[in-house]
């Protein structure tokens, strides 16, 4: 959870100081990220997030990631 916290506030400061577009981009990966290691993380070592079943879980993520790639590539300066 550390890592992918990490990488969204390198997109956030990234969108905030530099370009937007490459900020979000970043922070679509940190979510694709996040995506990533919960379809790694076995349901014992999940603890709180054992509450959702591992699917729902990666494919929400997979598909907030997704959502905010497309609208950051889409929306014109």
């Amino acid at each position: 959870m550390g890592l992918t916290l990490l990488v969204a506030l390198v997109g956030l400061v990234v969108l905030w100081f530099y370009n937007w577009r490459n900020g979000v981009l970043v922070f679509a990966g940190a979510a694709a990220l996040a995506a990533l290691l919960r379809a790694t993380l076995s349901d014992t070592a999940a603890g709180l997030l054992h509450v959702r079943n591992r699917m729902f879980d990666t494919a929400f993520l997979t598909l907030t990631a997704a959502a905010i790639a497309v609208l950051g590539l889409i929306i014109p300066n």
